[in-house]
């Protein structure tokens, strides 16, 4: 399966206090994984298969829940190409 880029907004419904710690969380997960990500200030980029980054996706829900969220909005960004797409492809220009 091709490598894809998913990006990823969780934005769960807490105290504002709560907001990074529950966020600080799922950005851990994705760490934990040990795929390639980027965290930006409004969304982690994720680089791997794509059933692998959906199962991270539905695991973030999770997380917010059971760190007390009562409701979880997320916004998700695909950029698939059957002969895969990474993120040094589209941002190394912006690196030099």
């Amino acid at each position: 399966m091709p490598v894809v880029n998913l990006s990823l907004q969780v934005l769960p419904v807490v105290d504002e206090k709560d907001i990074y710690p529950v966020v600080d969380s799922v950005i851990e997960m994705i760490r934990e994984t040990g795929l390639k990500f980027e965290v930006g200030a409004m969304e982690t980029t994720i680089e791997g298969e794509l059933d692998e980054l959906l199962e991270i996706v539905k695991k973030a829900q999770t997380i917010c829940v059971e760190k007390g969220a009562s409701r979880v909005v997320s916004m998700v960004k695909i950029d698939y190409k059957p002969e895969g797409v990474t993120m040094d492809e589209k941002t190394y220009k912006y690196r030099k």
